[in-house]
């Protein structure tokens, strides 16, 4: 494993709730990052264990994650070391109740 896949695995299995963003939690720089962030805190996020990662200031980790969860776009959320999805999966989760129920569970 290379040494940005290996960091992108570290961050992922030792953050509770990790987002990989444009941006970061108070000042989001893209709307997809800013819907990520409303619908964590909507669905009752505790901000203290959200890690979040500021992909526009660490390229390798910008290009990196794309690689790591074989998915195209940022944000990128991981629950408990787990891919959840980005905004779109994020907003159907949210609607149906279930991002809730992984972040309380």
């Amino acid at each position: 494993m290379d040494p940005v896949q290996q960091q992108i695995d570290d961050l992922v299995k030792h953050n509770e709730v990790l987002l990989f963003m444009k941006g970061n939690a108070n000042f989001p720089m893209c709307g997809f990052s800013g819907r990520a962030i409303q619908l964590l805190k909507a669905s009752g996020v505790d901000m203290k264990s959200l890690k979040t990662i500021n992909v526009l200031d660490e390229p390798e980790i910008r290009q990196g994650i794309k690689t790591y969860s074989n998915w195209p776009t940022i944000p990128q959320l991981y629950i408990k070391g787990e891919f959840i999805g980005g905004s779109d999966i994020m907003t159907e989760m949210f609607e149906s109740g279930e991002l809730k129920q992984l972040l309380q569970a």
